[in-house]
């Protein structure tokens, strides 16, 4: 039984060195285009996706339940949208990735660059769900450059994914992540595990708000770079959350309209986890 179950982890392991090498290639330009310009970042339509997921994170970020110093983002990507809704509620924000090519990205944004993408249009929405003009969203990017103190380099299947001393003893108060699990894990197996691994960054009680993929079984990570997902639907997502120590409090998803469906991918849907530490 022991060694079957040394020959599992084995297994895993190869898998995930595997995916490592296969991200060598992702292009964050590339994919930045596929998935956040229109028609799945069209802010004029109520059935667009970037909007939707925008709409969750603030929901969430405002409800009130969700408050404390530090908010982590998991495998953050060359993204920033995930975390224009938590700076205004934590005074600090942590942002991570796998990738020096995206940690890179971020920095250039951070730094007053332009980056691969005009974000503008995004701050801007989320202005207006805050109930501000659309004019403020300078005043937000401020905020949000203020606020993010690091950018640091992750390994979600490590137990320990960042380096010692990156994040208080207590942990974080807060994690986002957002299509970084699915896409970076071999199995469910090692899904799970992974999600394991990220929840010891974060404290007892507090919250996880995740978003990830439904029914995909790869993404375009850039020109010709085929990417394999793990095909998760949401009675896998509960699943998970509840085995890796997790009470989930809402779960919402999202179904892609056919002209949403542009090739760069095969996912079906996309869902919203709100979960707490148990």
């Amino acid at each position: 039984m022991e060694k079957e179950s040394e020959k599992k982890t084995v297994d895993i392991d190869d898998g995930v060195v595997a995916m490592a090498v296969r991200y060598q290639g992702f292009d964050p330009a590339a994919y930045l285009q596929y998935n956040y310009t229109p028609p799945r970042a069209d802010f004029q339509r109520s059935d667009s996706i970037v909007p939707w997921k925008l709409s969750c994170l603030h929901k969430a970020f405002t409800e009130g339940d969700i408050d404390g110093d530090l908010l982590v983002d998991i495998g953050t990507g060359p993204t920033l949208y995930q975390v224009m809704s938590g700076c205004e509620v934590f005074r600090r924000v942590i942002l991570t990735d796998f990738l020096e090519v995206n940690r890179k990205e971020l920095k250039t944004w951070l730094g007053g660059g332009s980056g691969s993408l005009d974000w503008t249009p995004y701050l801007e929405y989320v202005c207006q769900l805050e109930g501000r003009s659309s004019s403020a969203a300078s005043d937000k990017a401020s905020r949000l450059r203020s606020a993010v103190t690091d950018v640091l380099p992750i390994d979600v299947h490590r137990q320990q994914p960042l380096a010692s001393g990156a994040l208080p003893p207590t942990g974080a108060d807060c994690l986002v992540s957002c299509f970084c699990l699915e896409s970076v894990s071999p199995d469910v197996a090692s899904f799970n595990r992974a999600l394991g691994n990220i929840s010891t960054l974060l404290r007892l009680g507090g919250h996880l708000l995740l978003i990830g993929a439904l029914g995909e079984s790869f993404y375009l990570g850039g020109p010709g770079l085929q990417i394999p997902v793990v095909p998760l639907d949401e009675a896998q997502v509960c699943n998970s959350l509840k085995a890796t120590g997790f009470a989930l409090v809402q779960l919402s998803v999202y179904t892609l309209p056919p002209d949403m469906r542009v090739g760069v991918d095969d996912v079906s849907g996309v869902f919203f986890a709100k979960a707490r530490k148990l």
